[in-house]
């Protein structure tokens, strides 16, 4: 049974980000950036295609709002552009110093999560904030 804490998938998703920083520079370095992304993208499709088939998903369509579809579609296309930067990057610089510039999305998501959603952090929180944008920054300078 899955674990229903939202830690332990964090944790997951930030191992294998770094599974998928290592292997797209090791593989970005044979081919050019776009087909890279290109080929990243239809493995994932086969994957959570093959997923959604085995546990049923396919037909859970509850939820399925104009709204709902509009703000998937623009994520949709905000993966894409990302996705597209990424290996971009790979391609151009150090992995080591990629990835951690890369993960200034934290500092922007916490700033557009409490301008646009109305979330709250704390002193701590935003303390957590400023540290990792600083550290993004030295990663990167090196």
């Amino acid at each position: 049974m899955p674990s229903t804490s939202w830690l332990f998938w964090a944790l997951l998703s930030a191992g294998f980000a770094a599974l998928t920083a290592l292997c797209a520079k090791v593989g970005v370095n044979e081919i050019d950036s776009d087909l890279a992304t290109f080929i990243r993208t239809i493995v994932i499709l086969a994957i959570l295609a093959a997923l959604l088939l085995a546990t049923g998903k396919f037909h859970n369509t509850a939820g399925f709002t104009p709204r709902a579809c509009f703000f998937l579609l623009l994520s949709g296309l905000a993966t894409g552009a990302s996705w597209l930067c990424y290996f971009r990057a790979l391609k151009l610089g150090d992995a080591a110093r990629v990835a951690p510039v890369d993960k200034l999305s934290v500092v922007f998501v916490a700033l557009l999560s409490v301008t646009f959603l109305g979330e709250q952090l704390s002193l701590k929180g935003w303390m957590g904030i400023l540290f990792i944008g600083l550290g993004a920054i030295l990663v990167s300078i090196g």
